[in-house]
């Protein structure tokens, strides 16, 4: 797979990866696993919710007027 980045993007990659002390390859690694993974947390707290929520409805109409 080949990524390519704006000058910019590149920029900013390389700074950072100097200021870890780690490759380009590696700070991009790391940033898509974050993304995908706080992409997933927030489809399992929206699954969640649509489990929870209508069970406690009472309870969170509740806790708003308090």
């Amino acid at each position: 797979m080949n990524v390519r980045f704006t000058e910019d993007e590149t920029e900013a990659l390389r700074a950072q990866a100097e200021a870890e002390d780690r490759s380009m390859q590696d700070v991009a690694r790391a940033a898509v696993r974050e993304y995908v993974e706080r992409h997933a947390h927030r489809e399992r707290v929206t699954e969640a919710l649509a489990i929870l929520g209508p069970r406690n409805k009472d309870l969170l109409r509740r806790l708003g007027e308090a």
